[in-house]
């Protein structure tokens, strides 16, 4: 018995002593703290509070009808849903000076039912309690994606059809034997007051006491896939096109009842949100539109600093930049990198605003530029499609921007063993490299369909992998100038070099290779797929030859580097492998500091001058330029000891210093 998990909306008296112990547990939990600190427990209560005034809305109607209980055990159950909100909600408001007017909103509905008023006032005084409850509420995590059509249905046929029908009827063939009768999922009356949250809660938690289970051999994607497609099922008649664009987020879509969104979006009509709701691949469609993705976590961070909610709203301000924004910088940088750079330092301003409260209209007036300009790059990117030429170019630098320093890392440790006589050794360097481009692309699709990696994990991961390579080539560039000069270098092959390059050490350089194509792979897949939806079908053919020029750009690239660096003296070549080491670890110990920066990992302090030199990894941050300028001091002070460490040494192994260990044959003392 797998499919009864909408009871919960069709008869709460099977739920209501579970309901109110749990709620009332809950409550003995609540901390005394701000609205900006509430526990996770407080948040559950709050979230059940707004089932309950749901439920109201959808069953008062089969309680009381022209003012007469046409239901006496209906309308029993509204008194007792209407009493355990009002309890609770005066515990809410005792211990938040944030849940303002929350106490009188219950208590006006509770008077409301107690005096039998009409159906269309109580489920308004519902609908504006539970907005006020979603309103203070944390954000909760949103799908990004459904499963397909096909696979949904296919669902709801093994888990749900055998009690709510084929169609969602409600008249499977166990219907009979069940008591209440399984909902009708085509009721359109019942339908337009329900929301998919609501329907996604039933299915994650069950009823207790009922036939129902909890479905948690599902995983996230599946539930919200069923909720979307039983919330759905009263409106196919109704999903032919209107021509109407969705001017609702995601979150308004999940969260809101079809009859809340109609009132409150006048632009919309009832058809094209009954539609949106037939059809709700739509609005995933547009939801995967990086600049929509930016407006709308930019709104909502607003909102939730609106009510004092700081650590959310830092949260969805960074998930405006990393989700949506990053995704489109390559291509508006070809069409306006003055308006790119503009827009990135607006986001940027914004998180530091959204951490404190501000005078009033601050954030407002901040995040309505930031949105014009948001305006002003889509009307760039999509009204004036991107050019043949401009997708090109964004492709070709897209991949030398992100693979040009992974392939400087991997060519380096390739000619260090080829001049040191360890090909064998090349094998792990290979390894390395190969896996994570066969890692990187596995993520991605684990992203798509598995889990959901936010832009900040991805940020992060990406700073750590960039902090730790730039730590290993400066110790890998100071190792290889200690042996720049000849005398030191023919003793150190001599003596050391067998048993220095050992297994462990071989598959240190695999792990090397690995880290510095891994953090790159995942964020150019992305890239890519962010320049693709902005390309017409016809256009596709000019993305993948930028990324063939730039894939056939290093290749050349790595032949010139591995051919001459093989022909240069031992010496010389350790000297330049270990400046270019340096400078590598110097442009990914910025980049590495800007992408902790961009996931609020780590502080942005701005320097008194703004500048940008991406190819290097230099941005006008204190945080950035000390990091890199620590990484230029330990070189230097290397460089000081070094200096002093020969000018102490014999004059013998000075002089042999001039000499190439070619030259010299007798082994040195």
């Amino acid at each position: 018995m797998q499919a009864h998990w909408i009871y919960r909306f069709i008869s709460p008296k099977l739920c209501v002593l579970n309901v109110s112990v749990l709620l009332l547990g809950l409550s003995c939990l609540l901390p005394a703290t701000s609205q900006a600190e509430m526990s996770d427990d407080s948040s559950a209560q709050m979230r059940q509070l707004a089932q309950l005034a749901e439920y109201i809305a959808v069953d008062y109607a089969e309680a009381v009808r022209n003012g007469q209980v046409v239901n006496d055990g209906e309308y029993q159950e509204m008194l007792e849903f209407s009493q355990l909100i009002v309890t609770n909600i005066s515990e809410i408001q005792d211990k938040s000076a944030d849940a303002g007017d929350l106490t009188d909103q219950a208590k006006a509905l509770q008077e409301a039912i107690q005096n039998k008023q009409a159906i269309e006032t109580i489920r308004q005084m519902s609908s504006s309690l539970r907005g006020t409850l979603l309103a203070l509420m944390p954000q909760s995590s949103l799908p990004d994606h459904l499963l397909p059509k096909a696979r949904v249905e296919g669902l709801f046929e093994s888990q749900c059809a055998s009690c709510h029908g084929a169609a969602g009827g409600g008249d499977g063939v166990m219907a009979a034997q069940l008591e209440p009768a399984p909902t009708d999922f085509t009721s359109k009356e019942r339908a337009l007051n329900r929301s998919l949250l609501g329907l996604y809660d039933a299915i994650s938690n069950g009823i207790d006491d009922t036939a129902m289970p909890a479905f948690t051999q599902l995983t996230e994607e599946q539930r919200w896939s069923l909720a979307f497609h039983v919330g759905g099922l009263a409106f196919q008649s109704g999903s032919e096109d209107t021509g109407e664009a969705p001017s609702v987020t995601l979150s308004q879509m999940v969260n809101h009842t079809p009859a809340q969104l109609a009132a409150e979006h006048p632009d919309m009509t009832q058809k094209g949100i009954e539609r949106l709701r037939a059809k709700p691949e739509l609005l995933f469609q547009e939801s995967t539109n990086p600049l929509k993705i930016t407006r709308d976590q930019l709104l909502l961070a607003q909102e939730a600093h609106q009510r004092g909610d700081y650590q959310t709203a830092q949260t969805l301000a960074v998930s405006a930049y990393l989700d949506g924004f990053e995704l489109v910088e390559n291509s508006l940088d070809a069409q306006d990198k003055a308006l790119r750079q503009t827009l990135e330092a607006d986001m940027m301003a914004i998180r530091q605003l959204l951490k404190q409260a501000q005078p009033p209209g601050e954030v407002e007036s901040a995040v309505s530029r930031t949105l014009a300009r948001l305006d002003d790059a889509d009307r760039l990117l999509s009204e004036s499609t991107l050019s043949n030429a401009t997708l090109f170019s964004a492709s070709l630098v897209i991949l030398l921007r992100e693979g040009l320093e992974a392939l400087l890392v991997v060519i380096a440790l390739v000619t260090v063993l080829v001049r040191t006589g360890r090909r064998d050794g090349l094998r792990y360097v290979h390894l390395g490299w190969v896996t994570a481009l066969v890692a990187g692309v596995a993520t991605w699709a684990a992203a798509q369909s598995l889990v959901s990696i936010s832009g900040a994990s991805r940020e992060v991961m990406e700073g750590v992998a960039a902090l730790l390579a730039a730590v290993v080539l400066l110790y890998v560039g100071i190792w290889m100038h200690s042996k720049t000069h000849a005398t030191q270098w023919q003793a150190y092959i001599q003596q050391h070099i067998n048993s220095h390059l050992t297994a462990g050490t071989l598959w240190g350089l695999a792990l090397l290779a690995f880290i510095a194509v891994y953090r790159e792979v995942f964020e150019t897949v992305l890239f890519y797929q962010a320049l693709l939806t902005q390309a017409a079908a016809a256009q596709y053919s000019s993305v993948f030859s930028g990324f063939v020029a730039g894939t056939s750009f290093l290749a050349v690239l790595a032949w010139l580097l591995v051919r001459y660096s093989v022909k240069l003296p031992i010496a010389r070549f350790f000297s330049v492998t270990t400046y270019l080491l340096l400078a590598l670890a110097f442009i990914l110990m910025g980049k590495a500091m800007s992408a902790l920066q961009e996931a609020d990992f780590i502080g942005i302090t701005p320097l008194p001058v703004s500048f940008e030199f991406d190819w290097v990894g230099v941005k006008s941050t204190w945080q950035g330029i000390l990091a890199q300028l620590s990484v230029l001091v330990v070189f230097l002070v290397f460089l000081g000891l070094a200096r002093r460490q020969r000018k102490n040494a014999p004059v013998a192994e000075r002089l042999g210093e001039f000499l190439e260990p070619g030259v010299r044959h007798s082994k040195p003392e």
